[in-house]
Formats: structure tokens, C-alpha cells, sequence
């Protein structure tokens, strides 16, 4: 016997992925189910070969239901993803709102599977931030062989990471960059976005810190590591799908560049591409619908005593989002529920 799945939000970017993630990877669902809120009710998504059609998140009975992936924001989160819990459905948040509840596991199964375990309190799992995911399946392997110290890391974030809304702006922003007749001010980002960088995401903090910078360090410690130093910059660049990070690592232990990469080559989750040659690394664009996460340019720091460089790319709708909550719910499946 299957599991009985809730995808609350399916029609937005994540809750379509997820659907087409659970597709792909054969979940060993008997019954999906897609939820929106009423003003898309009864619009139609894709799941593999099927078409279902969403039905109202409001006043939705969540009893007999095994696992809702929730990707609504943190607001419509708040309200249902309690009711889910209490009905018995466990649920995996994409949202922010669970992921710094120390009763609450924080979650990516390539770094730290152990945690869905602890599922139980509040039958709430939360999935990470998309720019943290991505780092701590590279950090992962390389702290388990020489104990990360600190990390720097700078962020060239995809539009796709706030929305549709997102993706829309840079759109008909970039359009009217060719037609001088339109005018396509900034309202999703705070400044245009086409043919620029924001170095903003999220809310500036009183430290001169933004929210999204903040994240990632408080994630990488609950996920990871509590001990290890990071500091984040992040900023938004003109691309429509997939983050990139460019990586500083200062380890306890000198770590030789070499056996950085073979270690990189033998983890879950990463596809090393790292040729020293004109396109010899990945680039956003590449990554767009794969699982992987790509590391490349994996050199020595020479200006510290244990230091290694790397770039770090993921489809952020992927990794960053919904396949990691698939992966969860695999996870939550052979460690916990043992259906299917």
C-alpha cells in the first residue's frame, strides 16, 4: 500500500515541480491530491501522464492523508499547516516559518537524513532556504573529512526565487529595455532588475545584514554544523532559473585541492564539473531541470593557512526547493513510515 499525498499550493513554480518531482521519481503514491486557494480552484496541473484538478485548501479534511508537501508562504502556512498536523497528515514546509522551531527538524537528506526522526512533535518537517540547501550538500563531505571553521559565501540568486512575480518582472523588464516606449518600473525587486544585481534580499536587518543572508547562517548551523562561522552575501542577478554561490571555506585541517574534488565526486547529491579550461564549469543555465548540485572551480586559498574555493550551482526550483521536499518525504518514507 501507497501513501496518500496533499501538494498544498500546486500551482505555483515549487508546487508544480513538486508534482512533476513525485512523478519523476515514481513516489509510491496511491493518491495525490493538488490544493490552491479558492481563487484557483479547479485549475488544472500535470502529474506524470495525469491531470488533476485543485481543489479548495479551505475547510480541506486532511484525516487519511500520509504527507502534504506545503509550498503556500509563510502567512497561508501558519494557518493550515497546523490543522494538517492535528488531522495526523505530516507536514513538509517550504516555507520559513518552521525553520527556526527548535521542536522542529530542519531538514536536507544528503547532510543530516537522521533529523526526519524527530518529525513527531509537531508531525512538521521544514525544507531549508534554496541558497542554504545547495551549500550544505557541498560543506557536508568536506566537514565530515576536515572541519569546516568559516565559510564566506556570495550569492547570484535567480529571479525564479521570489515567484512568478519575479520571473515576470525581469521579463517585461528585459523587453522594454528593447522598446523605449514601455516603461516596466521595479515592484517585486527594489531596484530594476534586468541587466542589473540587487545586492538585497529580503529584509535589512539592524546589523546592515539582510533576512536572506541571516538565513543562511542560521540554517547552515542547525542543519550542519552549530560551530561553524558564515558569512553570506546575497545578492540577485538577471538570471530566470538556478543559483549560483561562489564559496571561501577555511577548514581545522589543511585539505589538499585534489582530494577536495574526489570527495566532492563521491557525495550524494553532486555532480563535480571543474575543467580548467574555457567552459570547463557549470553555468545557471545548464543546471535548469536537473537534481544535481554542481560544484566547480575547486582551487586552493592560498592567503589563508587551510582554505579551499569553490562555485556552487543548483536549480533552485530543484534542490533548492522541491526536490529536496521529495526527498524528505523518501526519506520520511524508508526511515519512519515504511509504506509503499
Amino acid at each position: 500500500m501507497g501513501y496518500k499525498v496533499v501538494v498544498a499550493g500546486a500551482t505555483g513554480n515549487v508546487g508544480r515541480e513538486m508534482l512533476n518531482i513525485l512523478a519523476e521519481r515514481q513516489f509510491p503514491a496511491d493518491e495525490v491530491v493538488a490544493l490552491a486557494s479558492r481563487r484557483s480552484l479547479g485549475t488544472e496541473v500535470s502529474f506524470g501522464d495525469k491531470t488533476l484538478k485543485t481543489k479548495d485548501i479551505e475547510g480541506f479534511d486532511f484525516s487519511g492523508y500520509d504527507i502534504a508537501l506545503f509550498a503556500i508562504g509563510s502567512e497561508a502556512t501558519k494557518k493550515y499547516a497546523p490543522i494538517a498536523a492535528s488531522q495526523g497528515c505530516i507536514v513538509i514546509d517550504n516555507s520559513s516559518l518552521y525553520r527556526y522551531d527548535p521542536e522542529i527538524p530542519l531538514v536536507v537528506p544528503e547532510v543530516n537524513p537522521e533529523a526526519v526522526e524527530q518529525y513527531g512533535k509537531k508531525n512538521i518537517i521544514a525544507n531549508p532556504n534554496c541558497s542554504t540547501a545547495q551549500l550544505v550538500v557541498a560543506l557536508k563531505p568536506l566537514h565530515d573529512r576536515a572541519r569546516i571553521k568559516r565559510v564566506v559565501v556570495s550569492t547570484y540568486q535567480s529571479v525564479s526565487g521570489a515567484g512568478k512575480d519575479g520571473m515576470d518582472e525581469l521579463w517585461e523588464q528585459t523587453k522594454a529595455v528593447y522598446n523605449p516606449t514601455a516603461e516596466v518600473p521595479p515592484k517585486k525587486f527594489t531596484k530594476e532588475i534586468a541587466f542589473n544585481v540587487i545586492p538585497h534580499i529580503d529584509v535589512f536587518l539592524d546589523d546592515g545584514s539582510t533576512k536572506e543572508e541571516w538565513k543562511m547562517t542560521a540554517e547552515t548551523k542547525k542543519i550542519l554544523d552549530p560551530k561553524i562561522k558564515l558569512t553570506a552575501t546575497c545578492v540577485r542577478v538577471p538570471v530566470f532559473v538556478g543559483h549560483s554561490e561562489a564559496v571561501n571555506i577555511e577548514f581545522e585541517e589543511f585539505l589538499d585541492e585534489d582530494e577536495a574534488r574526489d570527495i566532492l565526486r563521491e557525495a550524494p547529491g553532486i555532480m563535480v564539473v571543474d575543467k580548467r579550461e574555457a567552459g570547463g564549469y557549470i553555468s545557471p543555465k545548464e543546471c535548469v531541470g536537473d537534481y544535481a548540485t554542481f560544484i566547480s572551480r575547486i582551487r586552493q586559498d592560498s592567503t589563508i593557512e587551510n582554505g579551499i574555493n569553490l562555485w556552487c550551482v543548483s536549480d533552485n526550483l530543484r534542490k533548492g526547493a522541491a526536490l529536496n521536499a521529495v526527498q524528505i518525504a523518501e526519506t520520511l518514507g524508508n526511515r519512519c513510515l515504511k509504506k509503499g
